[in-house]
């Protein structure tokens, strides 16, 4: 496979000595097949069901699929200010370019801790309720 940027040759290689990837060695962008974009994810926060969507506001590029040849497209990723590439007409993955990968473990991580906030919030909210409802109880009686 060729890079979709540069045109180099892909080589594989393990990110972070856990996903397999396709990475490019002229511009460092990389590869992800499609399960691979969660999995980079999943090192940082592997909720799924707080993620949000992935894609948003997709357009054409010029770019191909290094698996078949098709246009990638671009979309803005989970409503975050990074926009991505990726195989629309056959799902065969993504393309990152050089660093967006951290900046998607950034995203991920800032996501975690605030829905650990929201949690810890609402469990807060929860107990100062029940105590002011038993409060209340006693009051009445």
């Amino acid at each position: 496979m060729n890079c979709p940027k540069c045109n180099a040759e892909l080589a594989k290689k393990y990110y972070k000595g856990m996903i397999e990837v396709d990475s490019c060695p002229n511009c460092r962008g990389m590869w992800l097949d499609s399960p691979e974009l969660d999995k980079l994810e999943d090192m940082v926060f592997d909720d799924d069901a707080y993620k949000g969507s992935l894609v948003h506001f997709q357009s054409k590029t010029s770019y191909l699929c290094p698996h078949c040849g098709t246009g990638l497209d671009e979309f803005q990723y989970r409503l975050y200010d990074l926009k991505l590439d990726y195989c629309a007409a056959n799902d065969h993955g993504f393309w990152l370019d050089a660093g967006e990968d951290e900046r998607v473990m950034d995203f991920m991580h800032q996501r975690a801790e605030s829905i650990q906030r929201k949690v810890d919030v609402e469990a807060s909210w929860k107990q100062m309720l029940k105590e002011m409802h038993l409060f209340l109880q006693k009051r009445n009686k």
